[in-house]
């Protein structure tokens, strides 16, 4: 018997089937990759597994889905809460929501072992598990929130509630999407260390083909919600069947555009510093500040990009959200063109947002959840009144369209019904709808596979 089968499997959202008629199996301790673009069905196939998506107007027309020979889709909550975090571990693709913005990093790993083992005296165990995964300075990130880490760290945190109770399988969403490179070294060891060490199956849903090919023994091609083309890895890359296999892994990310000889300076940092203050005891009197960003300077100039690379934790976010204003607690000299804006009041900073724009690292996080797809990319445009209903609509098609978008349904969907990387694609559209002079890209294709990107 298989530790996971899926068998003849469909799920719809409404009328729309988004996965058709898929089979496969996972084996223990064998690492099963599902790959393909975003959008293809990857993330709805492997959630079937747990149903985290029930109540999403989500159906399973057609199948079943077996977790050691008990169909998951026929389970009462009793039971899938029995196996949800114990049996089977997931680490999601976009930490900052799936982890509790309320709860301290060593309070949500210490509830996960009391609700499955009974263990209440946690902390060495927490703390030996996020050394595992690699956190700097473990200790001092317990009574930490999520919204006090980097994206990276977040993503640590995530496996480290994944791995604690030793699942038989971890579904593993894009697991290292916000990690940098030595970090994900680091984790794809540790992964392929633990399932050897505790013979843990894992499911490998991932847009990098390289990561296939060091992770997966056996791979399955998905587009448009079908199994294309399936077998050993050794067998998929060495003798791909299906054109569309070839090209994910053909996809050219193009060339270097060069700027002109005596391009015009369109901003100027000097000297930036964000310090957050550690605030400690009762009266929350300050006894330190973490340095974010510590006296960084650099000039932008038209038809240029500037890279900014480190670790995760390392500042590289707080400095762009600083260019734009959003961290409060910058000091500096920041300017844009040939006004400085460090002593703008919001109003002021008001009029030259559309010609600034952010591209977040966490589309979910940052698209609303109760407007449409045409609200939230069209929304920059209503603000600054540019255009008719009927141009603003245009405009919304259109940079849609330059994302790989362009069905018009997509228009008035919501953002919970789209994947990982086609959230992050509406949340690049909404930013060059604006046709902006300057961008700030924070990890812009990070969730996206090589062929979108």
């Amino acid at each position: 018997m298989h530790l996971v089968e899926y068998h003849s499997f469909s799920a719809a959202f409404g009328t729309k089937e988004v996965v058709h008629n898929i089979d496969f199996y996972i084996d223990k301790g064998e690492t099963f990759a599902l790959v393909g673009e975003s959008g293809s069905g990857k993330t709805v196939s492997a959630q079937a597994l747990l149903r985290l998506l029930d109540g999403q107007h989500i159906q399973y027309p057609s199948g079943e889905v077996l977790f050691e020979g008990k169909n998951v889709l026929n389970m009462k909550d009793t039971e899938l809460q029995s196996i949800r975090g114990s049996s089977i571990g997931i680490i999601f693709q976009e930490p900052m929501t799936s982890l509790n913005p309320l709860h301290t990093i060593e309070k949500q790993l210490a509830e996960s072992l009391f609700l499955h083992q009974g263990i209440k005296s946690a902390k060495t165990l927490v703390l030996q598990t996020l050394e595992r995964v690699g956190l700097r300075d473990p200790e001092k990130r317990l009574g930490a929130y999520p919204h006090q880490l980097s994206g990276g760290e977040r993503q640590r945190v995530m496996i480290a509630l994944a791995l604690i109770n030793n699942p038989k399988l971890l579904i593993a969403d894009e697991p290292t999407t916000a990690l940098d490179v030595s970090v994900q070294d680091r984790i794809l060891h540790l992964l392929k260390t633990l399932q050897k060490d505790l013979g843990i199956a894992i499911l490998f849903i991932t847009h990098d083909l390289e990561l296939v090919k060091r992770m997966a023994d056996r791979v399955a091609v998905m587009k448009d919600g079908f199994i294309i083309e399936s077998g050993t890895t050794q067998d998929i890359f060495s003798y791909p069947k299906e054109q569309y296999t070839k090209m994910l892994m053909n996809a050219d990310l193009g060339e270097r555009t060069l700027i002109a000889e005596h391009a015009q300076v369109v901003a100027s940092v000097r000297d930036l510093k964000v310090h957050f203050p550690i605030k400690k005891g009762i009266f929350r009197k300050t006894v330190g500040y973490v340095k974010a960003v510590d006296g960084v300077s650099f000039s932008l100039f038209r038809g240029q990009t500037v890279g900014v690379a480190g670790e995760s934790g390392s500042g590289k976010t707080t400095l762009g959200k600083a260019l734009l204003k959003l961290e409060k607690s910058s000091a500096g000299t920041i300017t844009i063109g040939e006004r400085e804006i460090q002593s703008l009041n919001e109003k002021d900073m008001r009029g030259l947002r559309s010609s600034i724009q952010i591209i977040f690292q966490d589309p979910y996080g940052s698209l609303s959840p109760r407007m449409t797809i045409e609200d939230i990319v069209g929304e920059g445009l209503l603000i600054n009144n540019i255009g008719t209903k009927k141009e603003r609509r245009a405009k919304v098609l259109s940079a849609l369209k330059e994302v790989g978008m362009d069905d018009p349904d997509f228009l008035y969907r919501y953002p919970n019904e789209f994947s990982g990387g086609q959230r992050q694609r509406i949340a690049i559209a909404r930013s060059l709808v604006l046709e902006p002079e300057i961008l700030v890209l924070d990890e812009p294709t990070s969730s996206l596979d090589r062929s979108i990107q």
